[in-house]
């Protein structure tokens, strides 16, 4: 409980268990999780626990202690205000949002009403007016600022951070993404460096200082890129240290471990760099050398995350190798998709929810699921007629989603009712792993891997909150892996949370996500009002990204004009879409 008085921010307190040990690589490591260290604190008694985490928390992070009632703010820096258009302005000196329910971040279910003072990029001020605080503390002026935002009946709460996504090249323009994205509630996006590596770092660094309307980025690289160290260079584990700080001098912060499964020496080298030079590793375990490096083997080498489904079921067989078809071939993605779905229905469940969960847990890695891609492998025709499809996905998207051997992600021709049985088998067990994972204290964070596999930007990012909820984790759960878990996995502490001090990336949504994830739609969900009408809510108002006030409904126009301009680049045959389309046209 909190004194008359005090101000109960919704924010997080800092987590003594977040710094994870890394042992020697193992295919199954039983020996004591944190969860097993936290249920050996409650034996000691709830005051002596409270004492002890108390103390364990100052020792850890005394800079991070807070008073309890909030003191006087800082002056923000000096912001330069811009207006772009009509499609958004800021950041101001004092922006001032007034009567909104807060979801922090961190779990915690809504509270409030607050007016949230934002200078700058900064969150600097939130005052609660709830009956209760309220009646305490009297009648006070209101804030005001350089702009007021009335956010009565919305909710605020923090913007996504997804760490896997791409942003895929000409002719489709790079502002669609960015604008579906934001539209949808990323404000923080890992994005491989699609268009090139230099292309890439300087969108990135024109993002982080406001010149252009995009989510802030941290470009995926992979190992070594933007370096001058030869191929055989890269491969030797010894010299992995300098590659990797080459790497962070040149501002890298991610890097892709793809196709380094081969070499478990070399990626625990480039995962111990990594850490020793404040950057993050990313894996996507290819099936190609998964009888080297599955999930187990690369958490315990020290990567930061996996990526995808890709070398969970493969460590829990019973062999090293999976039961590869005597004609596979790993370069034929049908092949490729197909097994890795087929895997999971051979799986030993009882080991892989089992001693396989105990060596994740032990080893610290943080999953990255990104389902919403594979989504189409279960139902193929859901996926290729998803409502949006012909306003808002683009015809350049759509012509690399048609089924062509020659793109990535394609593959769906012969694709039949037998792989979709074994895909949605594989996304029940994958499902059961996730919530196992996340029950016992695993770190869930949040991708999504759209602009493939027919994943429409943005509207991906919901979808893949709502196949998250279809694991079993809670709402607040899910929402929390894509904000404050992506945060802390990110390595950016002022990050993913609403809470005075963190950085001003906020949505302001037309109806409360933590009771219906599609809320978080551009076009809302279908709801009742006080009087029983029905009515459509609107969705994510407003993005807020380092201060920048955007107007979401005027960027999804502008996504709309340049789908519609992308139609000429439809073929003349459209296998996908051909058979449904009215006689005549």
């Amino acid at each position: 409980m909190f004194g008359a008085g005090a101000v109960a921010y919704p924010g997080a307190e800092p987590d003594a268990f977040s710094a994870h040990p890394h042992s020697s690589p193992s295919p199954v490591l039983p020996d004591m999780t944190r969860n097993a260290f936290r249920a050996l604190l409650c034996v000691v008694g709830a005051a002596t626990t409270v004492a002890a985490s108390t103390t364990l928390l100052a020792q850890a992070k005394p800079a991070q202690a807070k008073p309890a009632v909030a003191a006087k703010s800082q002056p923000a820096p000096d912001f330069t205000t811009r207006k772009f258009g009509d499609l958004g302005e800021g950041p101001y000196k004092s922006l001032v949002i007034r009567n909104a329910m807060v979801i922090p971040g961190h779990g915690g279910p809504p509270a409030g009403p607050y007016d949230i003072r934002v200078e700058g990029n900064m969150i600097t001020e939130m005052v609660p007016f709830d009956p209760v605080t309220a009646e305490r503390a009297g009648a006070r002026p209101r804030m005001t600022g350089d702009r007021i935002i009335d956010a009565a009946g919305k909710f605020v709460m923090p913007g996504l951070i997804d760490l896997h996504t791409h942003i895929r090249t000409l002719p489709m323009e790079i502002e669609y993404v960015y604008y579906l994205k934001l539209a949808m509630g990323v404000t923080t996006m890992v994005n491989a460096a699609d268009r090139g590596y230099v292309d890439g770092m300087r969108e990135a660094k024109k993002s982080e200082a406001n010149e252009i309307i995009a989510p802030r980025m941290y470009p995926l690289v992979s190992y070594g890129a933007g370096t001058t160290f030869t191929k055989l260079q890269l491969d030797d584990p010894a010299l992995a240290p300098q590659v990797v700080k080459a790497m962070a001098a040149n501002g890298n912060r991610v890097i892709s471990m793809d196709p380094l499964g081969w070499s478990l020496e070399l990626v625990a080298a480039i995962a111990k760099a990594a850490k020793e030079n404040g950057m993050i590793t990313s894996f996507h375990l290819q099936p190609a050398n998964t009888a080297v490096t599955q999930a187990v083997r690369a958490a315990c080498a020290g990567v930061t995350m996996i990526e995808h489904h890709y070398g969970y079921a493969e460590s829990s067989l019973d062999g090293n190798t999976q039961d590869f078809p005597r004609n596979y071939e790993y370069g034929n993605e049908n092949d490729r998709f197909r097994e890795a779905g087929r895997v999971w229905t051979y799986a030993n469940k009882e080991r892989l929810l089992g001693a396989v969960v105990d060596s994740l847990l032990k080893c610290g890695v943080t999953m990255l699921p990104t389902r919403v891609v594979y989504e189409a492998n279960r139902d193929v025709i859901r996926a290729t007629s998803l409502p949006w499809t012909e306003k808002y996905t683009h015809q350049a998207l759509w012509n690399w989603n048609m089924p062509n051997p020659a793109f990535h992600g394609a593959y769906h021709y012969d694709w039949t009712s037998d792989d979709e049985y074994n895909w949605t088998s594989a996304y029940r067990l994958w499902g059961d792993l996730i919530f196992e994972f996340n029950k016992r204290g695993g770190r869930v964070a949040f991708g999504t891997d759209d602009n493939y596999i027919w994943a429409t930007p943005g509207f991906s990012t919901v979808r893949e909150l709502q196949l998250g909820r279809e694991t079993g984790m809670k709402t607040l759960e899910v929402l929390k892996s894509a904000t404050v878990n992506s945060a802390k996995t990110l390595g950016e502490p002022k990050l993913g949370l609403v809470r005075p001090g963190y950085k001003a990336d906020l949505l302001i949504v037309d109806g409360n996500p933590a009771a219906n994830l599609k809320y978080l739609y551009s076009f809302g969900d279908l709801t009742l009002d006080r009087n029983g009408a029905m009515y459509r809510t609107k969705g994510i108002v407003h993005t807020i990204k380092d201060g920048v006030v955007l107007e979401n409904a005027n960027l999804m126009r502008e996504v709309e004009r340049m789908v519609q301009a992308s139609r000429k680049l439809a073929p003349a045959a459209d296998p996908v879409r051909d058979p449904f389309r009215p006689s005549g046209k």
